[in-house]
This record gives structure tokens, sequence and C-alpha cells, in this order.
């Protein structure tokens, strides 16, 4: 699925699916993404394709709340807590190491593809 499609995906989800009032989007995605990390990983993928840094902190901070808070995240990625809600905040700049390790503390790796002519 191309990257816009799947983010329009996740706000028409998010807008149509039936969430208790006292949830907001943010707990909306998250929630969808401890149930479902294979969407969690489509997601973080189309951010990666056509999001910003901000955008990509952003989904990342809802990943880490959804596969299990920072603290857990920290110790099963070997980081200083501190550090990685440090390196979560809005002006954080993650080094590629820590998003390795964080990534792989979810499950998750970075991967590279070909772009193809359909891409474009």
């Amino acid at each position: 699925m191309k990257a816009a499609a799947l983010k329009a995906k996740v706000t028409k989800a998010k807008t149509t699916r039936k969430v208790a009032p006292h949830r907001d989007h943010a707990a909306a995605t998250i929630e969808s993404f401890r149930r479902d990390p294979g969407f969690a990983a489509e997601y973080l993928n189309a951010v990666l394709a056509d999001g910003d840094q901000e955008e990509l902190m952003v989904a990342l901070r809802y990943m880490a709340d959804a596969f299990g808070g920072v603290p857990g995240l920290a110790a099963r990625a070997r980081l200083n807590a501190t550090t990685l809600y440090r390196t979560l905040s809005k002006k954080g700049n993650p080094e590629l190491k820590t998003i390795s390790a964080l990534l792989g503390a979810m499950g998750m790796r970075l991967a590279v593809q070909p772009i193809t002519d359909d891409a474009h």
C-alpha cells in the first residue's frame, strides 16, 4: 500500500471507528499499534516514506507507548530510560543506533527497498 493511502486509511479508521468518548486520537492510535504490530510497522514505513522528522518522532512516541512504554523498551533495548525519553521528545534527534535498538525492542527493524517506477 502506498504511504499516502496508508496514512489516509489510518485517519479514516480513527474517525469512523466507534471509540469511547474519553479516548483521544493518540490513545486510539496507540491501541491500534498494540493490537496489530504489522499495522504499526506499515504506519511507520508510511511515515518514513513521506513524513518529516516531527511526524516520525510522534509515531515513535506512540509506538513506544504501544510496545511497553519507555522504561520497558529502554530495558529491552539496553538504553538509558531518561535518555530515551529525551530522544523521543519533540526536540529529540535520535541516532541510527538508537532507532535500531528501539525498533529491535519492538520486534521490528529498519530495511532498505529499491524505489520502483510505479512508486514515483
